[in-house]
């Protein structure tokens, strides 16, 4: 029986970045799996950082932190959303990552003596991590591989002559190049023009890569003759020409490309099967999507809210606790700061619920308190989550325990109550790469919590990234009061989960329940927090009718 064949897809970008290339290859990735198909996926990142964990969100955006501890880009949220499958630290190749082992390598002689050179050692370094993936996973048929950054960037050079090479030293059927690229829609001239994904492609022929499919990024769907005319001058079939327009909502996205044939023109490439991929359910959450029967108002209190993908997964974990709820989430952006300098009740009065997330740094921290004060004393459904939690239990410790003094150890060293205290395996860490706790630990929960209702279990796992943690010294007090840990590390030294009992909904939790999310599987606390926004909303709007019913009889008591 002749050896399994796994095969390949590089997908590039060209023209500009931020075009949705991790979009595009996770929309293809579920076509193909839909189709039957075991689909893998790696993205390719072309800076020099070993892994985005110590990048500025608002340059990086996103760090997104797998199982196995790996701090990964962003886009790799996008694959397990998408497949609902979770990646592990070989689905994300860096430049630093690659360097590092060979430079490791020529120090300890592996070499033996050979001058040490872009090729062939790091493009057989880079082409060795791109086929690791389907050396773990034998049964793998696909392999979608994501290049970062745009044709033309001096850093993606070295990643587009490795995969160049692994097409040469494949069949025809078994690699296939798509490039994805934008078609501008130039309102004062009313047409698209298609010069850039020419000159794009143009330079990706150049370093020998012709694309045999092309996905043009529009604002308004190619006609035929612009088909024609981009085919042409790129040598592509018409038909391998697809349209990626701008649509609704990003689940959105495999339809559209599949209404355009897109998975059609890889599988008649690569010689797989043609059977029709059932997206009924996918089709079932854009319609909850697109007409739900609530709509809410949930800020979001941070310090990054002006760059949006420093918290993409917790945008697209709303999304997917709204089609559960048959709800639209209205996401209301607030700065941590504004909240410093207006008040929460200027900025927080017409919310049906609020989310503190994660991150790094004092700035802001007071905004974040001044609002989990107002929510909690206004029986606002709320949500902390890593330094959102810690910022919680701050809040209380002030506000209801009397400890007026109470902070974290992060920003302050020198404090009467550090409620929220360093990891003890954390001290002399000096380096800040790859160094906090990192990736899925198990927690156990309280059976009469709210978590634990959401759950529906008491042992649960879930995705850590921090180097604080509530100060086991405090436990007594907090004890006597309604903020209780119900979920803690199976030894019980470690604090996960912590619940205000005398409010509707209050949870903080420790780690990130964002990264766990999918379309068709919601988060249970994202789950139920917008639930509980629901019933805030709905009771908020029946008191407002009440009021206004009470306003009319009195106004009329007033005229007679």
């Amino acid at each position: 029986m002749p050896e399994k064949k796994t095969k390949y897809i590089f997908v590039t970008g060209g023209v500009v970045s931020a075009l949705g290339k991790g979009i595009a290859s996770s929309s293809l990735g579920i076509l193909l799996k839909k189709r039957g198909f075991k689909v893998n996926m790696i993205k390719c990142d072309p800076y020099i950082n070993v892994d985005p964990g110590t990048m500025n969100p608002f340059q990086h955006g996103e760090v997104f932190v797998l199982d196995d501890g790996s701090e990964t880009d962003l886009d790799l949220g996008h694959y397990e959303r998408f497949l609902d499958q979770s990646m592990t630290k070989n689905n994300n190749v860096t430049t630093g990552q690659v360097y590092h082992t060979v430079i490791t390598r020529e120090r300890r002689g592996d070499y033996l003596g050979a001058t040490v050179q872009v090729i062939p050692h790091i493009t057989e370094e880079i082409k060795s991590l791109i086929r690791r993936p389907a050396k773990d996973n034998p049964d793998t048929d696909v392999v979608i591989v994501e290049i970062g950054g745009t044709v033309g960037d001096i850093e993606s050079q070295p990643f587009l002559e490795a995969i160049r090479q692994m097409a040469l030293e494949s069949d025809p059927e078994n690699t296939l190049f798509i490039h994805l690229t934008l078609v501008p829609y130039i309102a004062t001239a009313g047409e698209v023009k298609t010069k850039p994904t020419q000159h794009s492609v143009k330079a990706l022929r150049e370093i020998g890569i012709q694309p045999r499919i092309l996905v043009c990024r529009t604002a308004k769907p190619l006609d035929e003759p612009i088909r024609n005319k981009i085919g042409l001058f790129c040598s592509v079939p018409a038909k391998h020409v697809i349209s990626a327009v701008d649509v609704e909502t990003i689940y959105e996205v495999p339809l559209k490309f599949h209404e355009e044939g897109l998975d059609r023109a890889v599988c008649d490439h690569l010689q797989l099967g043609n059977g029709e991929p059932d997206m009924s359910d996918w089709e079932e959450i854009i319609a909850k999507v697109k007409d739900p029967a609530h709509r809410l108002k949930i800020a979001i209190c941070g310090k990054y809210v002006h760059l949006k993908d420093a918290y993409k997964s917790i945008i697209e974990a709303f999304i997917h606790a709204g089609v559960e709820n048959n709800a639209r989430v209205d996401l209301i952006w607030v700065s941590s700061e504004d909240i410093k300098k207006s008040g929460a009740t200027k900025l927080l009065s017409d919310i049906d619920g609020l989310l503190i997330p994660g991150g790094f740094g004092e700035r802001g921290v007071e905004g974040k308190i001044e609002s989990i004060r107002f929510v909690r004393e206004n029986k606002i459904p709320f949500l902390g989550i890593c330094l959102g939690m810690q910022c919680a239990v701050i809040e209380y410790a002030r506000n209801v325990c009397g400890l007026k003094d109470a902070h974290s150890y992060e920003f302050y060293a020198e404090l009467k109550h550090p409620v929220i205290h360093l990891m003890a395996d954390q001290e002399g860490v000096t380096n800040l790469g790859g160094t906090m706790r990192l990736g899925a630990y198990p927690a156990k929960l309280d059976p009469y919590s709210k978590s634990y209702r959401a759950y529906g279990c008491e042992d649960i796992s879930e995705r850590h990234r921090h180097r604080y943690e509530f100060n086991n010294a405090y436990r007594d007090l907090f004890a006597d009061t309604t903020m209780k840990p119900v979920g803690v590390s199976p030894d019980g030294r470690l604090v996960e989960i912590v619940e205000v009992t005398d409010h509707p909904w209050f949870v903080g939790v420790q780690f990130h329940p964002e990264l766990k999310s999918r379309p068709t599987r919601a988060h249970p606390l994202f789950r139920d927090f917008v639930a509980a926004a629901v019933i805030y909303h709905t009771g908020k709007k029946e008191a407002d009718k009440s009021s206004d019913k009470n306003s009319d009889i009195q106004s009329r008591q007033n005229v007679s």
